[in-house]
Formats: structure tokens, C-alpha cells, sequence
């Protein structure tokens, strides 16, 4: 097996308990009667450790080759998601649920760093890295609801599962002269650009991770349980096809443009799914913009950063999710005073501004 496909099968498998917190959260409020602030609550606790944590492994990866930490990091994303659901305690909750999302945490950065290598630069190779983490997202949904619904939360410990086959298909990695230790970028650091990028990132990480926790409770009241897992699972199969979308634009046009026009598309998505009765189709569109950029930026800021490429991977990986995570209690809190659709009405300004950030920067040339 090619080791970029090995790596994208192995992201699958992290990723799958990052989109198990949003998928767990209709559980969580039906037998334990959390508010939404209560299940903001529970999403920042995946985040909060991760976004600090990202970043230091990604600092750690540029001095030293890790490989290790991909099958050690899958164990933990998994086993914390597995133990949420065992006991009825809210702080033990929180406290597995944070266990997951540094094991997530510590992934990403030399997973990054190993895919890039393994692709040869190639931003269509990094679009396949990228994709297995967005079907890991499409299937956690599933994988909950499969388990979850007909069993209870007491029965999550099923759900290690796929961190036993993630941390298996690592091993290979591990071995001597699988892949080389380090990766070279050409070109000067542009700090500048980086922190541009790194906001609109973090705009993004808000937009997606308040539709990812909500959208399935939105659905609810039109389309049942159900119809708000399928919402649930919409919103991560269309970030596959958009991630693929978005490494065949770059092959035809600037990474920053491709950027700039899916942040675009996204405002109206977002203001699709709020003001429309066309839940499903904005909730594709809104997918599909979100993910375009998403291997994009990760690229992009490796190469905005080129002497820190684990420290640029942390960030922007990291971001994605954490920054999300701690705006997500807001957007509950907001819910919980107003109501849901003003909630996620104001992340319609979020891509927005991420468009207006990406104006001004321009590609890197190494």
C-alpha cells in the first residue's frame, strides 16, 4: 500500500472521533438532558487542550522526525471517545472527551509533515491526505448512530474500534527509511501572511464547527432524529468531495484564489441553510466551500513558514477544529437566550470575513 494512501486511511481513522463529539452531542441532550450550553460545553473540552497542545507537538516535529506518535495518538483519540459515554458524570465526560482531542491533537502535526513527504509537494496528494480525514468525519456520524442509538452511551467503549485498525496501519511508518526524516521547503518565511492565513482559518473553524455541533439539532424538529444525523453526515461527505475539488483547482489556478472564491460560496451556503427551507442542499454547499480551502490552507501555510513546517502544520491543523471549539459555548449560550437559527444566523459573517482576510495575500513563490 502506498504510504500517502496508508496515511489517509489512518487519518480516517483519527478524524472519525473528532466528528464522533458533534455526533454524540444529540445523545448527550436526549439521556442526559444537557442544555445547549451544556454540549457547547462538552465540544470545547475536545478543543480546548487541543489547541494548545497542536502547536507544541508541531514545534516538536520540526526538531525531531516522530513517527511514533501516530499509532500512540489514534489509541488515545479513540479510548477517549470510547470512555464518554461509560459513566454519567459531566466533568468525567469533559475529562475523556479532552483525552480524545489531545490525541487528535498530537497527530496531525507529523501525520502533516509525513503526508507532504509522502505526496512529493503534490497539492493532489495532499487533497488525498486530507480527504481521509473528511471521511472519517462522514462516517463518525454513522458509526454513532450505529452503535449509540439502538445501545445507549454505555455502550461507546464499541467505538475504539477504528483507533485499533488506524494505530495498526501506522506501524509501517514506523520502520526505517519508510519515509525521510525531514522535508525541505524552499523559500523565506512570510510571518505576516501566515497570521492572515491563521484567521481566516480560525474564522472557518467557527463557521464549521457550530454547524457540525448544531445543524443536526436544527434538523430535528423538520426531519426527526433521523433527518438530523443525515444533516450531520451531509455536512462531512460533502467536505470529501470538496477537499478533492479543491486540489484539482489549485492544479489549474492560485491556491489564494481557490481560497478567496470558496469562502464566497460559503457566506451564501451558510445564509442557505438559516433563511431557506433547502436544508439539505445548503448544508452540501456549506461542506463543500468549508473544505475546498482546507488542504489548501494547510499547504499554504507550511509554505508561508517555510523553516517551521510541523510548527505551520500544528497551527492551521489545529485551528481548524479549536477555534471552533471555544467559540461553540458562545454560540450555545446565544441559542439557549434567542434560539438556534439566530445562533447559527451569525455565522454567516464568519466566511465573510475570512474572504476579506485572504484578499490581500498572494501565493508563495519558493
Amino acid at each position: 500500500m502506498k504510504p500517502v494512501i496508508r496515511l489517509a486511511i489512518s487519518h480516517a481513522c483519527v478524524d472519525v472521533y473528532q466528528g464522533s463529539v458533534a455526533a454524540l452531542v444529540p445523545f448527550f441532550v436526549l439521556e442526559r438532558s444537557y442544555t445547549y450550553a451544556a454540549v457547547s460545553g462538552v465540544v470545547l473540552a475536545a478543543s480546548l487542550l487541543s489547541s494548545v497542545a497542536q502547536p507544541l507537538f508541531g514545534m516538536l516535529t520540526d526538531r525531531w522526525a516522530l513517527p511514533w506518535l501516530l499509532p500512540a495518538s489514534t489509541l488515545f483519540g479513540g479510548v477517549g471517545i470510547a470512555l464518554s459515554g461509560v459513566s454519567g458524570s459531566y466533568p468525567l465526560t469533559l475529562f475523556f472527551v479532552a483525552l480524545s482531542g489531545i490525541g487528535v491533537a498530537a497527530y496531525h502535526p507529523e501525520s502533516a509533515r509525513l503526508a507532504r513527504i509522502a505526496a512529493r509537494g503534490s497539492h493532489t496528494g495532499m487533497g488525498w491526505f486530507s480527504l481521509g480525514g473528511n471521511i472519517g468525519f462522514a462516517l463518525a456520524p454513522l458509526m454513532v448512530a450505529l452503535v449509540v442509538a439502538p445501545l445507549g452511551l454505555r455502550f461507546t467503549p464499541l467505538l475504539v474500534l477504528p483507533a485499533l485498525v488506524g494505530s495498526v496501519l501506522c506501524l509501517p511508518v514506523l520502520g526505517r527509511g519508510a519515509l525521510p526524516a525531514r522535508i525541505v521547503v524552499a523559500g523565506q518565511d512570510d510571518p505576516a501572511s501566515f497570521v492572515r492565513l491563521s484567521l481566516a482559518v480560525a474564522c472557518r473553524s467557527i463557521t464549521f464547527v457550530g454547524l457540525s455541533t448544531f445543524i443536526s439539532l436544527y434538523a430535528q424538529p423538520r426531519f426527526g432524529v433521523a433527518g438530523g444525523a443525515v444533516a450531520l453526515f451531509v455536512l462531512y461527505l460533502g467536505g470529501a468531495v470538496g477537499t478533492v475539488l479543491g486540489g484539482r483547482l489549485a492544479s489549474h489556478w492560485d491556491r489564494v484564489v481557490v481560497v478567496r472564491w470558496s469562502y464566497l460560496v460559503t457566506v451564501v451556503a451558510v445564509a442557505g441553510i438559516v433563511f431557506t427551507p433547502w436544508l439539505y442542499v445548503f448544508v452540501a454547499l456549506a461542506s463543500v466551500g468549508l473544505y475546498v480551502p482546507f488542504s489548501l490552507q494547510v499547504t499554504l501555510g507550511q509554505d508561508y513558514l517555510p523553516s517551521r513546517v510541523g510548527t505551520a502544520s500544528g497551527i492551521t491543523l489545529g485551528l481548524t477544529v479549536s477555534i471552533g471549539g471555544v467559540a461553540s459555548p458562545v454560540i450555545g449560550g446565544i441559542a439557549d437566550l434567542w434560539s438556534l437559527q439566530v445562533a447559527l444566523g451569525l455565522l454567516v459573517v464568519m466566511p465573510g470575513v475570512a474572504w476579506g482576510v485572504v484578499r490581500g495575500l498572494v501565493e508563495p513563490r519558493g
